[in-house]
Parts: C-alpha cells; structure tokens; sequence
C-alpha cells in the first residue's frame, strides 16, 4: 500500500516506517521536526516536513502523497507537561489529528490507524486491563487521545473512514537501525541505560512503597518492532476498532533496573524518591483482541529482549540522533 505516517521522524513512527518498508509497503512521512530527527527516517521513505500550524498544509500533504492508509503517530506525550500546559496537547492531539481526518475523508483515503494511548483508561478498575474497561483518563494528554477516539467513531459512522486504534502500554527497544532519542526522556528504560553509559549518575525511583511485590511500579513492556508488526496487521481491509498491544506481563521498576544491570555488565545506583502523583500501582495489557482478531503474536516478549536491543543502540548512538 502507498502509507502517509505522520510522525514518522519520532520514536515509535521511525521504526514503523522502516518496518512498513520491509514489508513492501510505500512511505512517505510527515513531521514538524519538533520532536523526531532527520536522521531518523528511513532513506528510502519519501519525507514532508510539516508545517501544521499553516492553514491547509496538512491537507496539502495528504494530497501530495495520495496514500491509500494513514498511521498517524505525531503527538506530544509528556504527562507531566500536558498537566501545566493543557491547550498546547488539545491543540495539537485533538485539533491537528482532526484536521488529518477530514483530510483523509476529502482524499478518499481508506483506512486511519491511530496511535493512542492506555492513559485514556486512567487507573484500571481491574488489571490486566482489557478494552472494555471505563475511559476515565486523569490528565490532559490521556484526554486529548480519548477525544480523537470518539471523533473516530462518529468519523467512520457518518463519513465511512476505516480506523483502527490502538491503545498501546510501554513502548521500549530498537530495531538495528532506529531507536529512542527524546529530546526530554521519560521513559524508564533509557534513563537508566543513560546511566550505565555515563550520562547520568543515578536513577530515580519514584515511590517504593505502592502495594506491589516490591513496592516499585509495575509497567508493561512491549518492544517497538512488535508495535510496528501489529500496525502492518491493522491495515488489512476489515480490521477496525480498538485494541490494546501489551505483553500481559509487567515488570517493576526495580526489576527493570536489575535487569539493565544484568545486559549491561554494569552497577546502576539508584535512589528512592517520593512517589510521582498520578501513577498508578500497576499497569498491564490484556491483549487477547490483538491475538484473536489481528493475529498478532509478539516477537520479542521477554524483558532481557527488549533491554538487549535498546542497549545495543544506545552504545552505536550514545548522543542520539545527530539532528
């Protein structure tokens, strides 16, 4: 298929490209830059920098490259920040991807595949979590992805425009060639790699008293490769709705940490902090749906996997991309 990924400079969408290009499938990417990297896109991928804040440059772009699927992945996701700065999330989550749509309603594209977010369920009532379960996101990023979520619904009931969304747990790993460079890292696994590289004297652990096996977070991994196969899988005709992409196995913080000390060879010193507010005891994916009606299965379940490729980049890149 001939694929518009937006956000295809990025983390996640850098790696979805040069697996949809593996996979014989033609890319071209959109991205403002604000976030991805050059460097970070697939040569052989066609590129538009984007310019969403210009009156029609987005339609413009879905008309230049006349795809038949979008993936759309260009979003800002700092919890934290969305918290102190609300109106530059809902602009950019929920107004741009609105005007993505309508321009893929008015090109005549057939299928949108949303990158959303387990943060619209907010804390689970039950773990593992499963798609059915109450929306109630406690935060402006949660919000503004929820908002697009139902924007889809009534988008596909009126305008017949094909979407699948996929609510995705703890993005880690690497391909050979692709990884992860935030210009502001959150994310707990690069952080404490940061450290066994040098580039950060500790680890913070934020709350050690959460009633888990050992008082640290549990989270959900699922390696960046995996996500990128299920959203291959999700242009197939047909395949429509929302569903989770998890491994069902969660891993705390403490565990990660002794688990980046074992890849690394290396002593990670951590310190214990107050907890952050708003982080949930537990967090893990029930990803039957993807299973069952996707055919999904991931590749790279195991922890030490996961860990294994995102060292493996981070040592071939310790700055990051060069731009």
């Amino acid at each position: 298929m001939n694929v518009l990924v937006t956000g295809g400079a990025g983390y996640i969408g850098s790696v979805c490209t040069e697996e949809l290009l593996n996979a014989g499938h033609q890319v071209t990417v959109y991205d403002n830059l604000s976030e991805g990297h050059r460097s970070a896109v697939d040569p052989r991928a066609k590129f538009i920098l984007g310019r969403p804040e210009e009156e029609g440059n987005i339609l413009a772009a879905v008309k230049a490259a006349q795809p038949e699927a979008i993936l759309h992945f260009a979003a800002f996701a700092l919890v934290g920040e969305s918290m102190t700065n609300p109106r530059k999330y809902f602009h950019n989550n929920f107004v741009n991807a609105l005007k993505l749509a309508d321009a893929a309603v008015e090109c005549g594209v057939k299928k949108f595949v949303f990158s959303s977010t387990c943060a619209t369920y907010g804390p689970p009532d039950r773990v593992p979590m499963t798609e059915d379960l109450p929306q109630r996101p406690i935060n402006p990023y949660g919000e503004s992805k929820l908002m697009f979520e139902k924007a889809l619904l009534w988008y596909r009931e009126i305008y017949k425009l094909d979407f699948i969304a996929f609510r995705y747990f703890n993005a880690a790993g690497a391909s050979d060639k692709f990884g992860e460079h935030h210009r502001i890292e959150s994310h707990l696994i690069p952080n404490v790699l940061f450290v066994a590289l040098g580039k950060k004297p500790q680890v913070d652990i934020f709350g050690t008293d959460y009633p888990t096996p050992d008082g640290t977070c549990v989270r959900d991994y699922i390696h960046i490769k995996d996500l990128a196969q299920a959203h291959i899988l999700g242009l197939a005709p047909g395949r429509s709705g929302f569903f989770n992409l998890g491994n069902g196995d969660g891993y705390s913080v403490k565990e990660v940490i002794q688990m980046c000390e074992r890849v690394t060879g290396k002593k990670i010193p951590a310190v214990s902090k107050p907890r952050r507010p708003g982080d949930p005891p537990k967090l893990v994916a029930a990803a039957h749906k993807a299973f069952s009606e996707l055919g999904w299965k991931p590749q790279y379940p195991k922890l030490e996997d996961i860990v294994q490729t995102a060292w493996a980049w981070h040592r071939k890149h310790p700055d990051g991309y060069p731009d």
